[in-house]
């Protein structure tokens, strides 16, 4: 997981705002495919490819402040470092 710790945070946010809000109209694609995830629709192999490219950097960044959070706990990086 070194490789996650090796991105930066400001890509990631910046990544995972634009691949998860685009297009704004009519509605986020990401939230699109969600809301057909939730409904059931979501059966189309170009559907989940959407999905998953549209939340991966999102995934990503979660993981990576989970990283960062442990990390901190153990002492691996001063509190208030991300």
């Amino acid at each position: 997981m070194k490789w996650i710790d090796e991105i930066p945070m400001g890509f990631l946010v910046l990544a995972s705002a634009f691949f998860g809000l685009m297009p704004f109209t009519p509605e986020p694609h990401a939230w699109e495919k969600i809301k057909m995830l939730m409904a059931g629709d979501l059966v189309k192999p170009l559907d989940i490819f959407d999905l998953v490219m549209h939340g991966t950097p999102v995934l990503l960044l979660g993981i990576k402040i989970w990283r960062e959070r442990q990390r901190q706990r153990d002492g691996d990086l001063p509190p208030g470092q991300f």
